[in-house]
């Protein structure tokens, strides 16, 4: 069994408890004053000079692009306090300035008994370094007034890739997540090199839901395709700049953004469901049945799957089982999924609640 198949079933389980606990005590924890806490004095996140240009693009959203980057999507999860935002970049590789950090050459082999003498060095594969920092302003955004600084982070950044095979002229994709409470946000970002010369800034508007106001209904968090999922060892404590993956609690994934798929693939999804109900015996039970729709016609349907938990990670294989008839015999044949455009239905029941929701997800088969 895969380390995969064994993270889906208990790992993820395992996180959804916590998270249920912790919302569920904070929850609590919200009708209690609050003690007034000692004026402390401000710490300077992000230097004056950075904090100036990133003001003077914040009306018209225009960034500098010294350093070419754009901000291009935003996925929520449940945290044990507020929620757990990720936000996702695209950044080009050539402009964070990489450079090789391991070219000293190895010891060579001793030379053979026989045979011409080996004397050239044998060189270790080569890593490249970028050395670089990210600046992070969230700005409350209100009708009728400026956006008001909430939130400020300075993250220092070193990412490290193999110098075989990578692309410096592809934009790649980086990551970074950060818990913030419920409202309508602007993110503002800057990267500069370590000497603040050279600078990029772009702006982001994104929203971010009060899970109370599901009481009444089920909503879920954006509902994304995973290519890759593994445990971490611990729970990252800072922010991290993240190349070509995202963390969440203990989970370390590489979502499937693009929502390409070839024949052999499975559908991987994963989202939570807000606003289920426990039980009289405190657990839930929740039925979730997937389709797969070319059109208005059904290509592939699963049998409804049970959930005890409102934190949902399921493979879907692509195959359709169909029904060949020649001449008086029947018989069935299991198929990948034809090239195409799709749309996953995923049609959610709380069986406690008896309350329903249903969602899409288009894909593509090439």
């Amino acid at each position: 069994m895969s380390a995969k198949k064994i993270i889906v079933p208990v790992l993820v389980a395992a996180v959804a408890l916590s998270l249920m606990t912790g919302l569920n005590a904070g929850q609590k924890q919200k009708d209690k004053p609050q003690a007034k806490q000692p004026e402390q004095q401000e710490k300077v996140f992000i230097p004056k000079e950075i904090k100036a240009i990133l003001a003077e693009g914040m009306a018209t959203k225009q960034g500098r692009q010294d350093i070419p980057f754009s901000i291009f999507y935003h996925l929520f999860l449940p945290a044990q306090q507020n929620l757990h935002d990720i936000f996702f970049l695209k950044i080009k590789n050539s402009a964070l300035g990489f450079a090789p950090v391991s070219a000293t050459p190895a010891v060579p082999p001793a030379p053979p008994t026989k045979g011409p003498q080996q004397t050239a060095a044998q060189e270790t594969p080569q890593v490249l370094q970028a050395n670089f920092y990210l600046f992070i302003q969230f700005s409350v955004l209100k009708e009728g007034a400026q956006p008001e600084s909430v939130k400020e982070v300075y993250v220092p950044c070193t990412i490290q890739v193999p110098a075989a095979g990578f692309d410096l002229e592809a934009e790649d994709t980086y990551t970074f997540g950060y818990p913030m409470p419920a409202g309508h946000y602007l993110l503002a970002l800057a990267i500069t090199s370590p000497d603040l010369k050279r600078i990029g800034s772009a702006y982001y508007d994104f929203s971010v839901p009060d899970p109370s106001e599901y009481a009444k209904s089920l909503e879920t968090t954006p509902i994304f395709f995973v290519k890759e999922m593994e445990q971490m060892e611990g729970v990252e404590t800072r922010t991290v700049l993240h190349r070509g993956f995202f963390t969440y609690s203990v989970l370390k994934v590489v979502p499937n953004l693009e929502k390409i798929f070839s024949a052999g693939q499975n559908l991987d999804i994963f989202f939570f469901i807000f606003g289920t109900q426990p039980n009289a015996q405190n657990q839930y039970d929740i039925e979730v049945n997937f389709e797969v729709k070319k059109g208005e016609e059904s290509s592939v349907r699963w049998a409804p799957q049970a959930y005890a938990n409102p934190l949902v990670s399921q493979p879907l294989p692509l195959k359709q089982t169909l029904n060949i008839k020649t001449g008086d015999q029947e018989k069935t044949e299991t198929k990948d999924l034809p090239p195409g455009d799709y749309t996953l239905v995923v049609k959610i029941t709380d069986k406690v609640s008896e309350k329903t929701v249903t969602k899409t997800v288009d894909f593509t088969m090439k």
